[in-house]
């Protein structure tokens, strides 16, 4: 029952999320540069009324959903925002706007995937217990990399994960 009520709401929310990988794609950012996808990520988690810290880490997003049944683990799952220095050969309409600028490792599917499980477990939070923690990390395509600076700033606490995924 609940794996239908999922693939159900994933059905209900394709569209959505396609438009988030589309507008993603459109507007890709580099490493340390991610201001306008942190800014997008923040919009869609204040749309869907999940809380969050903004900027952490540089241009990191960190939401949190609390599941309504009592006790429970804390899980995370992780997406990346960055982009590559390369050129956009694609001729597609939702091709990249930024010259030079290209989501050709995917990060753009990753962010949107992200915000479409965020979506589906808002809106299943009375149904769970425990903490879903939402990372959206900048910078993973150049050193220092993003998940060392997220990590010194405390994303790994309060409270701390049991697994990442």
């Amino acid at each position: 029952m609940l794996k239908e009520r999922i693939k159900q709401l994933a059905k209900t929310n394709f569209e959505e999320v396609r438009n988030h990988r589309r507008h993603l794609h459109e507007h890709p950012e580099l490493s340390y540069q991610e201001k306008e996808t942190s800014a997008y990520v923040a919009k869609e988690l204040d749309r869907l009324g999940i809380p969050y810290q903004a900027n952490v880490g540089g241009y990191g997003v960190i939401g949190r959903i609390d599941g309504k049944r009592p006790g429970g683990r804390v899980i995370a799952l992780r997406a990346d925002m960055d982009a590559l220095p390369i050129e956009e050969a694609n001729e597609v309409p939702y091709r990249s706007k930024n010259p030079g600028v290209m989501h050709a490792c995917g990060h753009d599917v990753h962010t949107a995937s992200l915000l479409g499980a965020a979506s589906i477990l808002q809106e299943m939070r009375e149904e769970f217990a425990g903490t879903i923690k939402l990372i959206f990390q900048p910078a993973e395509e150049k050193l220092p990399g993003g998940a060392s600076i997220l990590i010194k700033a405390g994303v790994l606490e309060n409270p701390t994960p049991e697994l990442i995924i």
